[in-house]
Parts: C-alpha cells; structure tokens; sequence
C-alpha cells in the first residue's frame, strides 16, 4: 500500500512537466514584440495545437518574454488598465479579486524570465521560466477557471485590444 502511495505521488509530481511538454509542443500561430518609445518591453508567442487560431474557445498558449526589469505590481496594473479599456470590472465582479491574485501569484521579471498562460479544456494555467537556462517551465498557482482565462487573453486576442496590430501578429496576420 505504501508503495502505491508513494508511486501516486511520484507520478502526480510529474504531471505538470507532462503537461508543459504537451504545449511546449503546439505549434506558433504568431509572434509579436511590445515596445514603449525605444525600449523592448517584451516578444509574445501564440501557440495552439494546430497552428492556426480559430477564437476563444480553442486552447492556446501566450508565451511572453520579458526584456527589461518590471516589478509584479506594475504587471498587475497593466493587467488592470488593459482590464479598464476592455469593460471587464464593469462586466465580471471578480475582476478585482482576481488582480489580488495575480499580485500574491506573479514574480517580478528580468530579461529572459517568461510567463506563459496555457489554455486547455477552456482551464488556463500559469506557467514561469526564471531564465533561459532553466530548462523547463513550471506551473505558477491553480488553475483557472473558463471567465478568467477568457477575460486575461483578451488582453492580447480580443478585437478590441489595445495594440491591434500586435493582436494580428499573434494571430497570424501580417507583420
């Protein structure tokens, strides 16, 4: 019985890396890179299983990578501010809980950290590579639930985005 314990757990362990490999895997749909002025804040990648992007309700992986140095507040802000223009506090009660989330959840950044948010069965995920040299990504807090994960990838893929034309980068439009 003990060892059946044991493998369980061992195996649970490995679960999320399976996971990573799974959408590490998907193919890019697009890519695209965020400046302020002249600075590079950071390059996005879009990744389904397919390769194509067909809407919210298909799973997808938003991988960022960071270029400068942003502290996890200032992440959560621009989170909210992108929140604001999109209508989401008016239209999802929880938005203000999930920014207090996102502040106890995410790290501060530096050049080559990445974040990754993955989609799958309409259940995102977090996902957190300190630096290049680390090999794998690893899960960051629970699983989120289909209005979140909606509401944080319009961010970058709803139509009324912010940055269109990044928006038609990641989606596989032209650059």
């Amino acid at each position: 019985m003990r060892a059946a314990v044991l493998i369980m757990l061992w195996l649970s362990a490995l679960a999320p890396a399976a996971h990573a490999a799974d959408w590490l895997s998907w193919r890019k749909v697009g890519d695209a890179t965020l400046t302020w002025g002249p600075f590079t804040l950071y390059t996005s990648q879009l990744r389904t299983p397919d390769g194509r992007y067909s809407g919210p309700e298909q799973d997808r992986a938003l991988i960022i990578t960071y270029k400068r140095d942003i502290d996890r507040e200032d992440l959560v802000d621009a989170t909210r501010e992108q929140w604001q223009a999109l209508g989401v506090p008016e239209q999802e009660p929880r938005s203000a809980e999930w920014l207090r989330m996102l502040n106890a959840l995410w790290p501060d950044v530096t050049p080559g950290t990445q974040l990754a948010f993955v989609v799958h069965d309409k259940q995102g995920q977090f996902w957190y590579r300190a630096t290049p040299a680390q090999k794998t990504f690893t899960p960051l807090g629970p699983v989120q639930s289909d209005a979140f994960s909606r509401n944080f990838l319009a961010i970058w893929l709803d139509p009324r985005t912010q940055y269109p034309e990044l928006r038609q980068q990641l989606i596989g439009g032209e650059k």
